[in-house]
């Protein structure tokens, strides 16, 4: 591994995907919930509200902004539906807990999602107690990533140097702000489209299959050291 965890002063960490596996499908279930939302706010059949939501989270990032946009959304309502999911395919991670906790530094969330849904998900890790701030899409005033304002006011907030940060993500693009802002940027591989685009990109500074194994080189790499 090419840098040296200790002189990391701050991890950030997106949620979906990233700190709980792909494999989990729970963001399936989400995707569902927001069709339905999408079906019932503004009165489509589904094949056509799928087309929206499609068509929406290409246009404005997320689903939700773009039904903000133009359809009169009420975000937090939005939010409590689409993320009243079963969490139970999250299984607890030891390994996980354990290499959290090896981390030197403060630790954090950065989603798109909700607070909610973010301490759901870590709790069903077992991962929660590492965590001192969950910054979601309602901090970021409902501008999702990759907007770099409100990055740059999360950076500011809580008084991260971004010269001793690491944000790791599984959704290449996301990552552009972080590396234009200075973060050493983590990319998760993924097959999904969506999240592959700019995964070539300069901003994207390491690769790694999943988040324990990333975590496990690292450690393996700063106990060499």
């Amino acid at each position: 591994m090419p840098f040296d965890a200790r002189t990391v002063e701050c991890w950030i960490f997106d949620l979906d995907n990233t700190l709980y596996p792909a494999r989990s499908n729970l963001f399936d279930q989400v995707r569902e919930r927001i069709t339905d939302y999408v079906e019932r706010h503004v009165g489509l059949a589904r094949p056509a509200a799928r087309d929206l939501q499609r068509d929406l989270f290409q246009r404005y990032g997320t689903t939700m902004n773009g039904l903000m946009a133009e359809h009169g959304l009420d975000p937090h309502d939005f939010l409590a539906y689409v993320h009243d999911i079963d969490y139970s395919p999250i299984d607890p991670d030891p390994r996980l807990d354990a290499l959290l906790a090896d981390l030197s530094g403060r630790k954090m969330i950065y989603t798109n999602g909700s607070v909610a849904h973010a301490r759901n998900a870590c709790d069903r890790l077992g991962v929660s107690h590492h965590f001192e701030v969950y910054f979601d899409i309602a901090a970021a005033d409902f501008r999702p990533k990759p907007d770099p304002a409100p990055f740059r006011d999360f950076l500011a907030a809580e008084a991260i140097d971004p010269a001793r940060a690491v944000f790791v993500e599984d959704m290449a693009i996301n990552l552009e702000p972080a590396a234009a802002l200075g973060l050493t940027t983590v990319w998760l591989r993924t097959e999904a489209d969506w999240a592959t685009a700019g995964a070539d990109a300069a901003h994207v500074h390491h690769r790694a299959e999943d988040l324990v194994s990333f975590l496990d080189d690292l450690k393996r790499h700063t106990d060499a050291a």
